[in-house]
């Protein structure tokens, strides 16, 4: 089994067409790390792609074993450094999948396929998460060292799987992991996988960190973007509202990234929504902005920069609102380049 460009350092493009069983095989066995990750990667974009091509094509995806039994030999590898293994146990993100997907883009079916294989793996590696989550509490105060970083990244990867099945148990190790956090690290972590919940647990995690950090406004930021982020149906609704809170303004670069932003650009399911709505949110905001912020207003806008590579309905409907904004009077030369240049 080759292990191509072991310890190589300039960025290569190399296109090499392997067996499940290879990859597998690398992932559990390479001792070039990077090369292993690599593997790992190419392998879950393969299991994805095919979960989505299946999904599409009215089939059941059929159960990855393979690839969760490759991942958990790493998982369980005390040999190897906490911070490489967190780092293993990524995913690739819905962003980077569509970019391969390429054309005919559906955001949704990308987001169940990721979301079905997170929680294959938190089913069928359950006590080994669950023992990794409890090994690799760091006690005492905090400290940046790398070690005690790396059993962070570690513990909060693998709560990440086991709060992805969902169940009542899980969901409340991911509260207690949020209220007894000693570290903004931890904090934001159990709040970002509540902030996927629709349970009561989300809404005093939210209510809490509020009261924490509302006299710390970069920190409230990652207040505005984990809600903004939400995959739930009831995202645009929060966000919508969160425009009219006391400490958000459209003439506060940070905070417009922060919520506008992210949930252009880091919320591909409710920016994406069939019935164009998120769309037009955006859109409002974009010209709103634009009249006295062009720059900020031209970032947001670059959030439709892939609409063409969308499937049908959704590609329709961004490109009906992209000549809504294309037709606005006094647009600025910003907006009005950026757009013109999307519809060519």
């Amino acid at each position: 089994m080759l292990s191509l460009l072991r310890e190589f350092s300039a960025p290569v493009n190399l296109t090499i067409d392997r067996t499940d069983a290879e990859l597998q095989f690398l992932m559990a066995n390479d001792s070039d790390l990077f090369n292993r990750w690599q593997a790992a990667q190419d392998y879950a974009t393969r299991v994805l792609l095919n979960s989505v091509a299946e999904s599409q094509d009215g089939k059941r995806p059929a159960q990855p074993k393979a690839f969760i039994e490759a991942l958990a030999l790493t998982l369980a590898a005390d040999e190897l450094e906490p911070g490489y293994r967190a780092q293993f146990l990524y995913l690739p993100s819905e962003s980077d999948l569509a970019r391969i997907v390429g054309q005919e883009v559906d955001p949704l079916a990308i987001h169940k396929a990721r979301n079905g294989l997170r929680k294959a793996v938190g089913v069928r590696l359950y006590d080994t998460l669950l023992d990794v989550y409890r090994r690799m509490e760091v006690k005492g105060p905090y400290s940046p060292a790398p070690k005690p970083a790396g059993q962070r990244a570690l513990r909060n990867v693998a709560l990440g799987y086991l709060t992805s099945r969902g169940r009542p148990d899980d969901i409340a190790r991911a509260a207690a992991h949020f209220a007894h956090s000693r570290n903004l690290t931890d904090e934001t972590s159990a709040l970002s996988m509540l902030s996927e919940l629709n349970a009561p647990e989300r809404t005093t995690a939210f209510d809490r960190f509020y009261e924490r950090w509302k006299d710390d406004h970069l920190v409230i930021d990652s207040w505005f973007a984990y809600q903004a982020a939400s995959p739930l149906a009831s995202s645009l609704a929060a966000v919508k509202k969160l425009t009219r809170h006391p400490l958000f303004s459209m003439k506060n670069p940070n905070k417009v990234r922060a919520l506008i932003g992210t949930f252009a650009m880091g919320n591909p399911v409710n920016f994406n929504r069939p019935d164009g709505r998120g769309y037009d949110f955006v859109a409002d905001r974009v010209l709103e902005l634009d009249d006295f912020n062009p720059q900020i207003a031209a970032r947001m806008l670059s959030a439709f920069r892939s609409w063409k590579a969308l499937e049908p309905q959704r590609r329709r409907v961004a490109k009906k609102t992209l000549q809504r904004i294309a037709k606005t009077k006094r647009l600025s030369h910003d907006v009005f380049e950026i757009v013109s240049k999307m519809l060519e």
